[in-house]
């Protein structure tokens, strides 16, 4: 859900004309949401959890020159359809993970300023979602 989502549900809960009605669909909704959310982390976890396995096994298989050892790994990104297929592909994957070492370097040089907690003091203008009546 977005930032602009929760601000529209703040101002529908906030105004005086909702209904109980009202309430309970915007209840349900945030409930199918959260349960929504839920599933996807668990999806997410379990995918992580696969790549991390196919990485250690890697990692041992070539510890013990073993005759393929990157075979967990191209098993395990062929079951997901990331495996590079032609020599374009394969330089701009180079290219993505330089940038993003890069970019992790210099977030780990200069971190981000820890956000105090509690009120948002700045309002989120303009048109957004609009909840069903």
């Amino acid at each position: 859900m977005t930032r602009s989502e929760f601000d529209d549900i703040r101002a529908f809960l906030a105004d005086e004309k909702t209904t109980p009605g009202d309430l309970l669909r915007i209840a349900r909704t945030l409930v199918d949401d959260l349960e929504h959310s839920r599933m996807r982390e668990a999806v997410l976890r379990t995918y992580y959890l696969r790549l991390l396995t196919a990485a250690r096994a890697t990692v041992a298989a070539d510890a013990v020159d073993a005759p393929d050892p990157l075979a967990f790994l191209r098993h395990e990104l062929g079951e997901r359809g990331q495996l590079p297929v032609d020599g374009e592909d394969v330089q701009r994957i180079l290219s993505d993970a330089r940038a993003a070492a890069a970019l992790l370097a210099c977030l780990e040089q200069n971190p981000q300023p820890v956000r105090r907690s509690g009120m948002r003091l700045r309002r989120c203008v303009g048109t957004g979602r609009r909840l069903p009546r």
